[in-house]
């Protein structure tokens, strides 16, 4: 079992930036990517952006430029930075960690509310 715990989320203006963070805790052994979902109210869960155990970086297309994963291996944490929010970017933001064979692991969320 592995339990990430997002932080960080918060209500910004259109413009600003928030960095969300997710400690994982528990069998962080063989996690083969860790990664960042949201979903809005009425929409489907969307995947925002990854980043493998060997550091390779994915994002969606509506977030590239704007938002940067990273993380620090010897907190097992993952932050996405988030800059230039737009008010569509409001949503409850997930944090998952992929164990492949072991299955999915999916934190609480954090709200993200982007004013205009």
């Amino acid at each position: 079992q592995v339990q990430p715990v997002e932080s960080g989320g918060g209500l910004v203006q259109a413009g600003g930036s928030l960095r969300l963070s997710c400690a994982a805790s528990g069998s962080v052994l063989h996690i083969n990517a860790m990664e960042w979902y949201r979903q809005a109210p009425g929409k489907q869960r969307e995947l925002v952006a990854r980043i493998t155990s060997s550091g390779s970086t994915n994002y969606a297309d509506s977030v590239k430029g704007r938002f940067t994963i990273s993380r620090d291996n010897a907190a097992n944490t993952v932050y996405l930075q988030m800059n230039s929010l737009k008010p569509e970017d409001t949503a409850v933001y997930y944090c998952n960690a992929d164990r492949g064979f072991y299955g999915n692991f999916w934190g609480q969320g954090t709200q993200v509310t982007v004013s205009s």
